[in-house]
């Protein structure tokens, strides 16, 4: 037996777990970040500051930001490693929960720790708790139910083992990965108790790699073997799964061009030739047309998310799905064919069982002849030169500068839709937006995430004036920490995305421009406020400043902050030719909400369920 507290016990059976795909062993938890208070500093504080170096601990600056970092970290480790996040009971731990929600949505593994009311409630109420008068056993961690995929309250020493061991199991269970919520009460987090030694030995969970069901695999073949206009939409799973080999060999060997999700994005390179790009509302022409077209779509890791599929407005209402999917949940969306599966394995199998079947000529004849129309689209964005700085011009200018090592970071406002349809991807992990969430505020602190898991890689951050101002101090943390990250800001003066959608639905654009109650400009120097947090600042103000600034920032050692100011009014930028459903006002007076409505109600028409059998 070994004495120990019930923090102490937790650290160290953290610090001993292992995840091991494919016969490669690593660490499952990369670290602890974290923020100290009385409710976890007595506990999980001095249990990580006498455990050695096994499980580092890093300051953050944000409880929300550190669960971003997490989740960051996590997807840049395709879910085989992740990092703790602690806090203290009472607003430490609240503040987590926007970032536990972003990380089960995204079926990203996180693990929190937050400190909880004392379990003996001898001076109940403590302070920062919530006083329930239904049950005195109610905190606030009770808030990280609905967004965790499990939570376990800790009152006993006793009950430290079983709930260690479940959430590990929901943490290395590809199809039940999210976040994990242990809620410690600081009383029982210092108690002392005699552990068995079995629970700190070295444990090393199997990621598996389930294959598809023999008979499911049958019927998938037969239909896509009648299929003449097939597209793949590969989605996170193809990524997470380590699949894109597997994917390209099915690509070529049967002639299917493969449009790619927004956590898909990167599954095959940009300029091979069946490669379309990003699909749905924020994809490119080429993509979409060929899922207009489609027969049958072969969906590979994908939620299919409305996005995805333009509000179901993008796929013909007689297409067929194949689903390969790890979780039976996703794998039946659109009454799709279930392909229960890992991605690998799956789509390995699938190109056994139609062995020498392939896509006409025509086919890829016609996406390679969509590809040539969208990049010519491209380019002549990219190449559009003016002041303020175009975002699209800005976008084609970090594109160039992130190379073949680079990773593009976004996650909120208009340049996650740019992004998807613009950037060209060296390969998988170059690409990183969040879009399951959209979180404002993800972008630094993700940022940190990527370069603690692949700090060989150059992490540019793109950010906009409105997710910076939400979440900018994770820039201390870099510097602090010697992370090095490459940070362009960009500046409208309000909200470029939402500007639009709001002129679109006849809002106006009220509330999506940063002004002073006069009208006039906000004396707000962004620049000037990241140079205060301890950044190396430039300040280009044309293309040619911008290539050179980020040629100046992939040199240095420093984490550098690039601001550039645009126009929110401007849209350089392709349209996708497709739709978003977003609800119009059903009574209005103004001409524009009128007009909304009749082009709503158009977009309504072309939705289909998508009920019909697969075959």
């Amino acid at each position: 037996m070994i004495r120990l507290t019930v923090a102490q016990a937790v650290v160290r059976f953290l610090a001993q777990q292992w995840s091991e795909r494919d016969g490669v062993e690593r660490r499952f938890f990369g670290g602890v970040v974290g923020i100290f208070g009385h409710g976890n500093v007595a506990g999980v504080g001095q249990a990580l500051a006498t455990s050695g170096d096994e499980l580092p601990y890093y300051l953050s600056r944000n409880e929300q930001a550190m669960v971003h970092t997490a989740a960051a970290y996590a997807r840049a480790s395709n879910r085989l490693s992740t990092l703790v996040c602690t806090a203290s009971i009472g607003p430490g731990a609240t503040n987590m929960i926007t970032g536990a929600a972003g990380a089960t949505i995204n079926r990203l593994p996180v693990l929190l720790l937050p400190g909880d009311i004392f379990s003996t409630r001898v001076a109940s109420p403590v302070l920062q708790e919530l006083e329930d008068q239904r049950s005195f056993d109610v905190s606030v961690n009770d808030c990280f139910k609905p967004v965790s995929r499990f939570w376990d309250r800790i009152n006993r020493p006793e009950q430290l083992p079983s709930a260690l061991l479940a959430a590990m199991r929901v943490l290395t269970d590809p199809a039940e990965t999210g976040a994990v919520t242990l809620a410690l009460p600081q009383d029982v987090q210092a108690e002392a108790y005699d552990w068995p030694e079995e629970l700190f030995a070295r444990r090393v969970w199997h990621i598996p790699r389930p294959r598809p069901e023999r008979a499911a695999l049958a019927r998938a073949a037969e239909l896509l073997r009648s299929a003449e206009r097939p597209l793949i939409v590969a989605g996170g799973g193809a990524i997470y799964g380590e699949a894109t080999g597997a994917l390209r060999a099915f690509a070529e060997a049967h002639g299917v061009p493969v449009a790619e999700t927004q956590a898909g994005k990167g599954a095959l390179p940009y300029g091979h030739p069946l490669a379309v790009g990003a699909v749905g509302a924020t994809g490119t022409t080429a993509a979409n047309a060929l899922a207009r077209e489609a027969d049958v779509i072969i969906g590979v890791g994908t939620r299919y998310s409305d996005f995805t599929t333009a509000s179901r407005t993008i796929f013909a209402p007689g297409a067929r799905f194949v689903n390969v999917n790890v979780t039976g949940f996703d794998a039946a969306k659109l009454s799709g064919l279930q392909l229960v599966a890992d991605a690998r394995e799956g789509l390995n199998d699938l190109s056994e069982a139609v062995a020498g079947w392939s896509t006409p000529d025509g086919h890829r004849e016609r996406a390679a002849e969509l590809n040539r129309a969208w990049d010519a689209a491209v380019d002549a964005a990219y190449a559009v030169e003016r002041t303020p700085i175009s975002q699209a011009a800005l976008i084609g200018a970090v594109n160039a500068a992130a190379g073949d090592d680079g990773v593009v970071v976004c996650a909120a406002g208009s340049m996650p839709g740019d992004l998807h349809k613009l950037w060209r991807p060296s390969g998988p992990g170059s690409y990183h937006v969040e879009y399951g969430y959209s979180c404002m505020g993800y972008e630094i602190a993700g940022g940190l995430g990527i370069k603690r898991a692949v700090p060989e890689r150059e992490v540019f951050v793109l950010v906009g004036d409105g997710s910076y101002l939400m979440m900018a101090q994770e820039l201390v943390t870099a510097v602090a920490d010697g992370v090095k990250l490459i940070v362009v800001l960009v500046d409208n003066s309000g909200f470029a995305s939402i500007g639009r959608l709001s002129e679109s639905v006849g809002a106006e654009r009220l509330g999506t421009a940063y002004q002073a109650g006069d009208g006039g400009p906000l004396p707000v120097d962004l620049a000037a406020n990241a140079a205060s947090l301890g950044a190396t600042v430039l300040r280009p103000e044309s293309v040619a400043d911008l290539r050179k600034a980020l040629d100046t920032a992939r040199s240095s050692n420093e984490t550098t902050v690039i601001y550039v100011s645009t126009d929110r009014l401007a849209d350089d930028v392709p349209s996708s030719e497709a739709w978003w459903d977003v609800p119009v006002a059903q009574v209005a007076t103004t001409d524009a909400t009128r007009t909304a409505k009749e082009e709503y109600a158009a977009g309504k028409r072309s939705q289909h369920a998508h009920l019909a059998p697969p075959a």
